[in-house]
């Protein structure tokens, strides 16, 4: 075996802790919201500006798709199978490491959402920024909308194409026709 297949294996088993550790806050602070905000008055913990309110969330962002377990449940699966063929894919270098943080960042927020999804049929959302009415949401949704700007920010003004060439079926053909 040598060293660059060793750099990957343990860069893979340190994604999958990452992605277990990051699943087990979201759950763990979606646990405390129902055991402490569940049916009860919201928690002020900036008066006008940010509350701990509990909430049974059965659609997306805003209230929109509510009842469509199957429908997130799946496009869940679909980005985690993306995101793991990406993480088997992408390069051990310094330059992908951000880019690999962001992927197991998303990674775990879609996971600690679907987990929800299964196993309630809702998500359950418990952060309310009241100051501007925006949707009352969740560890996992952080996760995911902070690493998605971040991914497009890098992706627009730091990553070039060619950057995602280790992703091309082309590249593979040639690379082994190298070996």
């Amino acid at each position: 075996m040598d060293i660059l297949t060793k750099k990957k294996k343990i860069s893979l088993v340190l994604d999958i802790i990452v992605i277990t550790l990051l699943i087990a806050l979201d759950q763990f602070t979606k646990y405390l919201a129902v055991v402490h905000l569940e049916g009860k008055e919201s928690i002020v913990i900036i008066s006008k500006v940010l509350e701990l309110t509990f909430l049974k969330n059965s659609g997306a962002a805003f209230g929109i798709l509510q009842n469509q377990k199957v429908f997130f449940v799946m496009i869940a699966i679909m980005i985690l199978v993306v995101i793991a063929y990406v993480l088997f894919r992408i390069p051990n270098e310094k330059k992908y490491i951000i880019m690999q943080v962001i992927l197991v960042m998303i990674a775990s927020g879609a996971a600690g959402n679907m987990i929800d999804r299964i196993r309630n049929d809702y998500v359950v959302d418990f952060i309310s920024f009241v100051i501007i009415n925006f949707p009352i949401f969740n560890v996992a949704d952080i996760y995911v909308t902070v690493s998605t700007i971040l991914f497009i920010v890098l992706f627009l003004f730091y990553y070039k194409e060619k950057d995602f060439d280790f992703l091309s079926f082309k590249q593979q053909r040639k690379y082994r026709e190298f070996k």
